[in-house]
């Protein structure tokens, strides 16, 4: 009985369409609403060649050096949960849109695929929530202050030179 449910299940999920996405590059495949990541435990009982592995390590980088680095080479770095063309929470969201506005180029890591990036970042900026928004090597702050500052006008003013360099560079 038990076979012939998990037959039934297993033919049923196998024929539900695959989400085409910038979150299936990411790790992440969602069918019908459920979310499923392809990322292995570091399980003991997981063969050692099936375990993630960190491309940092072996790199002579460290994560704080990534984000810095992140940070100083792009003009608007955002840490966020999921990536602008999907995020993953309200705040992330709220962000992308504000930022989208400006049509300035925005760069970004998911903090969600690694939790020990999420630390160095808040190590980083020494800020607790995310989305942390980076604007030109400065530390700007979540959504809410970036929302306040494009209510004022300030954000406007902010990414202006951003624009004039990216029309420059074409």
């Amino acid at each position: 009985m038990v076979n012939s449910l998990v037959a039934i299940l297993g033919k049923r999920i196998a024929a539900l369409p695959t989400a085409r996405s910038s979150a299936a590059a990411s790790g992440y495949l969602n069918r019908s609403g459920f979310l499923f990541s392809t990322t292995v435990p570091n399980d003991p009982d997981t063969h050692e060649d099936f375990r993630p592995t960190s491309k940092v390590e072996g790199s002579g980088f460290s994560l704080k050096d990534i984000v810095e680095q992140d940070v100083k080479e792009n003009p608007v770095m955002i840490y966020m949960k999921g990536v602008p063309d999907l995020p993953r929470c309200g705040f992330s969201s709220l962000a992308v849109r504000v930022l989208n506005e400006y049509n300035v180029p925005i760069s970004a890591r998911n903090i969600l695929e690694n939790a020990e990036l999420k630390d160095a970042v808040k190590t980083f900026s020494h800020w607790p929530t995310f989305p942390q928004i980076f604007i030109k090597g400065e530390f700007i702050g979540g959504s809410d202050i970036i929302l306040d500052m494009h209510q004022s006008g300030e954000l406007k003013e902010k990414l202006k030179d951003i624009k004039v360099e990216q029309e420059n560079a074409e």
